[in-house]
């Protein structure tokens, strides 16, 4: 897994991510809450009891993401009868995000957001986040990305839907100092075909930076795959039940899918070994029951 280039290192929060670290594991909560903080708690606990290093929401200014005929339009859900109706009830208010702030806190759980527009990153700001991610959707808004950047923290940017010259025009806006690009594919869930881990060490060779990986399959394999690709960090939703109301349930993992991931990824290390070919101790015995000579 190691390679021979050397890349810088990132630290966020207490974390130093880098080539020669655990990976880094964030469970992304998104908008798998459904407006509810005691969901949201719940998620917190699923993933801090997991093994998790940090948490992941999702913050929009509802009337700056959206135009009004988009949130004019019909659509049924638990909130209402309008897409407004949905998009504001998935969203926290500041006094909910200082009590999901104080419950990481006293879990020793890190958390931050994807922030979709300018005022939702000086929302967040206003709680000292380690690290801002930047969503696959926004990578191509240069004045988001400038914004973000000025807050001085690490910045993880999410890739999928984007072409490679793309995600060279964001690096060159963000800069890559405290930088980690994120391999992912935008579709949910992702079909194996649609994957493409081979990207990951691709990533690294065009752009020196540490790559992780986002995804959005079913199942573990892809994202395990993704750590011995290079990936130093891993991000995947996480919910209590996939069969729960929202469109990202269906690619998110449940507390026993999210504890083998963990637990997988944290023996891969192990696994592969120092690379040195040696006769281990345990196999001595084996020579002289079934060698010859």
């Amino acid at each position: 897994m190691k390679n021979s280039v050397t890349f810088p290192e990132v630290k966020i929060g207490n974390f130093v991510v880098s080539k020669a670290s655990p990976t880094f594991i964030i469970a992304e909560i998104g908008i798998n809450h459904n407006g509810s903080i005691e969901l949201a708690k719940k998620l917190i606990d699923m993933a801090k009891n997991a093994g998790c290093d940090a948490v992941k929401f999702q913050k929009r200014t509802v009337e700056v993401v959206y135009s009004k005929a988009e949130l004019d339009m019909p659509r049924e859900s638990v909130f209402g009868t309008t897409n407004r109706d949905l998009k504001n009830g998935l969203e926290f208010s500041y006094e909910e995000y200082k009590e999901i702030d104080s419950y990481c806190k006293s879990r020793g759980m890190l958390w931050f957001a994807s922030c979709w527009d300018e005022q939702s990153v000086d929302f967040i700001d206003n709680f000292n986040p380690p690290c801002y991610k930047i969503a696959s959707a926004s990578l191509t808004d240069d004045n988001l990305l400038k914004h973000t950047r000025s807050k001085g923290v690490p910045i993880l940017l999410s890739t999928g839907m984007s072409t490679m010259d793309e995600i060279s025009h964001a690096v060159d806006v963000l800069g890559k100092k405290d930088l980690i690009i994120f391999h992912c594919t935008s579709t949910y869930p992702s079909e194996h075909c649609e994957i493409n881990l081979n990207v990951i060490p691709e990533l690294e060779r065009e752009f020196g930076c540490l790559v992780g990986f986002s995804g959005h399959e079913r199942g573990l394999v892809p994202s395990e795959i993704s750590v011995v690709k290079g990936a130093v960090a891993v991000e995947r939703h996480i919910t209590l039940d996939r069969t729960l109301w929202g469109s990202d349930q269906p690619a998110s993992l449940e507390p026993e899918g999210l504890y083998r991931l963990v637990r997988d990824i944290r023996n891969i290390p192990i696994i592969c070994g120092d690379g040195k070919k040696v006769v281990y101790e345990r196999e001595k015995p084996i020579i002289k029951k079934l060698r010859r000579v």
